[in-house]
């Protein structure tokens, strides 16, 4: 297990470029050789693949369901080898990538509870997680997603937002509920495809969360969206260096 894990959770109304700065923190982070990230999709629009350029073969709600269709059929497991079980296919469903793996949740759970399975899955989440430097979740809008199907706590919460009204809005209303609801370190609100200081100026001044930092408008990023391209593959551009300054203001990462 590792010792200083960091895992940094992102979430923000749908639309603001969440997906894009989560999968930049990736290749900056997956970029120090000597340290091993997880990527976790667990947006069921599975935009982080997409942004990685990565195929998941595999959701951990594809395993979930056999597991329940199993149950349903009569297939008796005792604890240990569901475990062992659910153990072994959430290792062989993340995709690796040098010293990158990538893990994607998949859709919300099917109606029905079947807390045994929902536990023993991010219990496997969670020990799989720990053998990694650090973890980078793309979340739904709702932080509850992230901490109901995924982990219980997260170092770093980034919450994304452009300067919208509205933007702004959701992201503070996320934070209020992950206050009530969630176990994190710090959270700061991360400003994406902002066009000027002074639009970045003044959507700091309606917030009165702690902010992190702004990243610029790029169209090196807008090229690489409309062209399906990996954000892996990104050259050096100004949002890419404005993430890698959110990640050393908000964490002190990358050291």
């Amino acid at each position: 297990m590792r010792e200083n894990r960091a895992i940094f959770a992102l979430c923000g109304k749908g639309g603001v470029g969440k997906t894009s700065v989560s999968a930049a923190i990736v290749k900056i982070l997956s970029g120090l050789g000597s340290k091993k990230v997880l990527a976790i999709d667990a947006d069921p629009a599975v935009g982080l693949a997409s942004a990685l350029g990565i195929v998941p073969r595999r959701t951990i709600d594809d395993i979930r369901n056999d597991l329940i269709r199993d149950v349903r059929d009569g297939t008796a497991m005792d604890k240990q080898e569901l475990v062992s079980r659910i153990d072994y296919d959430v290792f062989d469903a993340i995709e690796e990538k040098g010293n990158l793996g990538f893990l994607a949740i998949g859709r919300p759970e099917t109606e029905g509870c079947y807390c045994r399975v929902n536990s023993f899955l991010k219990e496997i989440i969670e020990t799989t997680a720990g053998h990694f430097d650090y973890v980078v979740i793309d979340g739904e809008a709702g932080i509850e997603q992230v901490n109901r199907r995924v982990m219980d706590a997260v170092d770093h919460l980034l919450l994304v937002s452009d300067a919208s009204a509205k933007g702004l809005n959701v992201v503070n209303e996320i934070y209020k509920t992950a206050a009530r609801t969630v176990k994190f370190r710090k959270a700061a609100l991360v400003l994406n495809r902002i066009r000027s200081q002074e639009e970045a100026k003044a959507a700091i001044e309606r917030t009165t969360l702690e902010v992190g930092g702004w990243i610029p408008e790029d169209d090196t990023i807008r090229e690489f969206d409309i062209q399906g391209r990996s954000i892996l593959e990104l050259p050096d551009c100004p949002s890419l260096r404005a993430v890698a300054s959110i990640l050393e203001q908000v964490a002190g990462e990358p050291s």
